[in-house]
């Protein structure tokens, strides 16, 4: 669960998420975790992306329902089983949301050339507002330790940044290991 608002008021897209989107193949099998009312799941599906759009919340997803290209489905991520068993997904994207019980099974959901673009709230963004709880701020380098067992890392970044606010967040870009290397970033 998160404190305070899962997604951004903005319906733009994350600049992190565009930036290494070319590392996501068009046709590809997107899994968009928390997605709200579906900023990157629209972005993945206009660029040719087949995307699963998952959010407990259904008044969120129901803009996505007539939109082609994504699959939206109200779930709640932190309660039952985890809802795609044997799945695997070509990339998956989450964006200020954090379970960290499900990082074994994000990884375990990954195609071995897929890609995880992530970027969420860290330690030491209390002192911005919310979210405060450390329940819900990763701990340094912790997006590094996530990946560390099976991705190569293509770009990370921790710290401070002043986008609709000033907050503490953290960023990752990985490849499985499956991907030929180095993988092309435009």
């Amino acid at each position: 669960m998160n404190e305070g608002s899962a997604h951004e008021a903005s319906d733009a897209p994350s600049p992190w998420v565009v930036r290494f989107a070319p590392l996501v193949a068009s046709g590809a099998r997107v899994l968009d975790l928390a997605s709200g009312g579906g900023r990157h799941a629209r972005f993945f599906a206009a660029r040719g992306a087949r995307v699963v759009a998952v959010d407990r919340d259904p008044a969120a997803l129901a803009s996505l329902a007539a939109v082609p290209g994504i699959d939206a489905r109200v779930v709640d991520l932190e309660k039952g089983d985890w809802p795609f068993p044997g799945e695997r997904f070509d990339a998956i994207v989450a964006v200020h949301y954090l379970h960290r019980a499900l990082f074994p099974l994000l990884l375990a959901a990954l195609a071995a050339d897929g890609v995880v673009l992530y970027e969420t709230f860290a330690a030491g963004n209390a002192a911005y507002g919310r979210p405060s709880n450390p329940d819900f701020l990763l701990t340094p380098g912790e997006l590094l330790e996530f990946a560390r067992s099976t991705l190569t890392v293509v770009a990370f970044e921790q710290g401070v940044v002043n986008d609709e606010r000033p907050a503490v967040i953290q960023r990752l870009a990985a490849v499985g290991r499956g991907r030929p290397w180095p993988p092309p970033l435009a």
